[in-house]
């Protein structure tokens, strides 16, 4: 035997040898994972199981509460509200956010820090807090409809109790979950894309339809599911600011359960709410990986 195929077979031997060793060792990270794994099963897992068992066993074992939640017409209008007024929230943040965003991507550092602090200051003060501080805004003789009397002579408007008013208190608290998603897409964009367009004969108009917009379509995407997945879910801002006909599925679930003790049917809405937004997920995450939204631009 050579010294080269000695070489080789010491140095193959050892690497199994090393294999060997180390393999037991590659478990051992996963045991820190086992705190994380006990918390989710106590506080998630558990909880969620509880909730679908009791959906198709109170207050008799069977299926009868779901085939109310889609038999009911009621029911299929709160579904409908809810999903329009959350389409509708969604549109508005991507509307204001789109804007900002791009903003406080060409200003100077010291006025992009001043942006941010003013995009986050919302989140820093109690839902509860802003939902009542719109209801003073919004009301007919609030400040908001003193003003257009003033100034106009129109008045008073319905601003409260409306789906206007739902939708503007939602859209004001969703707005930093929209802004900052597409700030950190916008951010990795190359400026000198659009000058470059530019040369090359595009206007600006088309310049950003054909060459930013696409680029931000991560952004768009990650800002447009999170607004819309929290607006399914929003409870305080629609029972303040709306009324019995803006009613959604958070209400509805919380009317089942605390007012009618209907456990079965409350349970039963709030697993309906959460295989639609896994749906939702699913469906816009393989819609992103294709990237139909945006022909013949890769991600």
């Amino acid at each position: 035997m050579s010294e080269g195929t000695v070489t080789e077979t010491i140095a193959v031997s050892g690497a199994d040898a090393g294999r060997r060793k180390r393999g037991p060792r590659n478990w051992r990270p996963l045991l820190l994972l086992i705190p994380a794994f006990v918390i989710v099963s106590l506080f998630f897992l558990a909880p969620l199981v509880d909730v679908f068992i009791r959906s198709v066993t109170d207050p008799q074992p069977g299926v009868q509460n779901y085939v109310w939640l889609v038999t009911t017409p009621a029911n299929l209008n709160v579904v409908l509200r809810t999903f329009g007024t959350a389409i509708l929230v969604t549109i508005v943040c991507l509307l204001l956010a789109y804007p900002y965003a791009y903003l406080m991507t060409i200003v100077s550092d010291r006025t992009r820090n001043l942006m941010q602090l003013f995009i986050m200051m919302p989140l820093w003060t109690s839902i509860l807090v802003r939902t009542l501080a719109w209801m003073v805004l919004l009301q007919d003789t609030g400040p908001i409809n003193g003003l257009l009397a003033a100034w106009f002579g129109i008045g008073p408007i319905p601003l409260i109790r409306t789906t206007f008013g739902v939708a503007l208190g939602m859209s004001q608290v969703l707005l930093p979950f929209m802004v900052l998603p597409l700030y950190s897409s916008m951010a990795k964009i190359d400026k000198r894309l659009l000058p470059a367009a530019s040369n090359l004969g595009a206007n600006p108009v088309t310049a950003f339809f054909t060459v930013y917009l696409p680029l931000s379509k991560p952004g768009i995407f990650s800002g447009g599911v999170t607004v819309f997945i929290l607006g399914l879910g929003f409870y305080i801002i629609p029972a303040l600011l709306g009324s019995s006909k803006e009613i959604m599925i958070s209400a509805l679930i919380q009317q089942q359960i605390s007012v009618f003790l209907m456990w079965g049917q409350g349970t039963a809405l709030g697993i309906f709410l959460l295989v639609c937004t896994i749906l939702i997920l699913v469906i816009v995450s393989r819609f992103n990986r294709g990237g139909s939204l945006f022909p013949g631009v890769d991600r």
